[in-house]
């Protein structure tokens, strides 16, 4: 018996790898992350599945369900948003799970930054732009963050930033990188990319708050803040240079 962690991606039904989708439509148990997981994912798994919304779960409650299934050896695919090693609430689980002698494995998802890109046809790492991308949250309701990882130290690298679970801290965001990047850096607000309702609102942290409220987002929703939104005047690449050799490939 297996418990296939498997991030199902951003939304879109068909973002979920090959092998994760496999896993689904083999799992006779699947646990699944409520309103984040695609209705269409579930509908390629076995009828005679056992199904459950893990939302109104905690913690003791889900790996009871998993107990359960491994008492009747049965697999289980535990089905996680995004990729799971982004905030996914898996390793608590994971160690469950060790301390209970039962077997799993991870599938990774598409993550949220990466749709986001995709979808509005980006590169978040431009040369002499930024080579750097750091995924990072503020504390609202969830854990505090770590003393050495205030936002406004991270915003001095200068690096594209993506902020999770943070549109209802919008206002700190706001006050914390605006000395270190500058009221007029490109601020993307990403909500629910991928999906059919997906919405993007472009602006800067001078007046990215009045847009995100006007738009009512507050919630489900990615925060990006860089220059790499507004800056055609990059380097380009020495990976494809006349100029740059390496093993497959000799300079002009």
């Amino acid at each position: 018996m297996t418990v296939h962690f498997i991030g199902a991606g951003p939304g879109a039904a068909d973002l979920i790898t090959l092998r994760g989708l496999r896993l689904i439509q083999k799992a006779p148990v699947i646990l699944f992350a409520g309103s984040l997981v695609p209705k269409e994912i579930l509908s390629e798994a076995d009828p005679n599945a056992q199904v459950l919304d893990t939302a109104p779960m905690h913690l003791d409650e889900i790996i009871r369900e998993i107990e359960k299934a491994h008492m009747e050896s049965k697999d289980v695919a535990r089905v996680h948003s995004g990729d799971p090693s982004v905030y996914g609430a898996v390793a608590e689980q994971m160690r469950r799970l060790d301390n209970l002698g039962i077997d799993y494995d991870v599938t990774p998802g598409v993550a949220a930054y990466s749709a986001v890109a995709a979808a509005l046809k980006l590169e978040l790492t431009l040369p002499s732009i930024s080579q750097t991308i750091i995924l990072t949250r503020t504390s609202v309701r969830s854990s505090a963050m770590p003393v050495d990882e205030k936002l406004v130290d991270l915003g001095r690298t200068g690096a594209t930033l993506a902020i999770h679970l943070s549109i209802n801290n919008l206002a700190k965001v706001v006050r914390d990188l605006t000395p270190v990047y500058g009221e007029d850096c490109p601020v993307i607000i990403a909500y629910r990319v991928s999906w059919p309702d997906e919405t993007f609102v472009f602006g800067t942290l001078l007046d990215i708050r009045e847009k995100v409220k006007k738009a009512r987002i507050t919630r489900t929703a990615l925060i990006l803040v860089g220059r790499v939104f507004a800056n055609q005047s990059f380097t380009d690449s020495c990976l494809y240079s006349s100029g740059h050799s390496h093993i497959l490939r000799r300079s002009e």
